[in-house]
């Protein structure tokens, strides 16, 4: 499975900012998919997961900002609104299979300035 993210760039504090990434391969497998973060000198944290079901989890310091949604059985979007400071950081979109293999895109930047 290959992980591609694109939409990152650089956004003033409250503005929105929508994020999407692609799997390819053998997307037959995939069971969940989510976006990470990772900041500068912090580890790499969960943002949000959405399952096949259409179940989704948030992360508490998201929860009513941002929303994930699954486009279909390999898309999914990030859609990012009143976007603080803290939310810049490196996006990373994940793709987990049966098995709980889990594959990464390279990620995205995503910056938000005052």
């Amino acid at each position: 499975v290959q992980v591609v993210e694109s939409g990152g760039g650089l956004v003033q504090a409250g503005g929105t900012l929508r994020l999407s990434c692609v799997a390819s391969g053998s997307i037959v497998g995939i069971v969940a998919m989510g976006w990470y973060r990772q900041a500068p000198g912090n580890k790499r944290e969960l943002v949000a997961t959405i399952l096949r079901s259409g179940t989704a989890n948030y992360a508490d310091s998201v929860k009513g900002r941002f929303t994930i949604s699954r486009d279909n059985r390999n898309t999914v979007t990030l859609q990012m609104n009143s976007l603080k400071l803290e939310d810049t950081a490196v996006y990373y979109c994940n793709a987990r299979t049966w098995g709980d293999l889990d594959y990464w895109g390279k990620g995205t930047l995503v910056t938000v300035s005052s």
